[in-house]
Formats: C-alpha cells, structure tokens, sequence
C-alpha cells in the first residue's frame, strides 16, 4: 500500500518543504507570547498535519498554523 504525500501549504498556496524559511502575515498571541507580524522563523519543520509547522521563536519551538505564515522568498 502506498502512502499518500503529504502536502504543506501556505497562506498563500506556496508548498512549504522542511527547513524552509516562513513570515507571519498577522499579529499572533500564542499563550503568553506575543508574534509580531513579519516575524521570521527559520528551518521549519514539516509533521503529519498540513496545516501545522513547527519553528523556533526567540529560542522557543513553537507549532503553528500554517494560514498564518507565507513563504519568504
């Protein structure tokens, strides 16, 4: 049986692969921190859901949604 790829995407429909650089297109809260908009977060990672990256911000890694990150070019 084959397994099916899994495609990440961004806000924008951009496919986002691992260690791919994205910026935040709104102000975010995420628990207690706050992510500006156009935040950078660098050498993401790709998991098992489309819709959620994982990245590190000011040390901290963090699971995003993807609707709120596009690609950097």
């Amino acid at each position: 049986m084959d397994e099916e790829e899994i495609i990440t995407k961004d806000a924008h429909g951009n496919i986002l692969t691992q260690g791919d650089t994205v910026i935040s297109i709104q102000n975010l809260m995420a628990g207690k921190e706050k992510i500006q908009k156009g935040t950078k977060v660098k050498n993401i990672r790709l998991t098992d859901d489309p819709e959620v990256i994982e990245g590190k911000i000011d040390g901290s890694l963090m699971v995003l949604k993807t609707c709120f990150f596009k690609k950097a070019d």
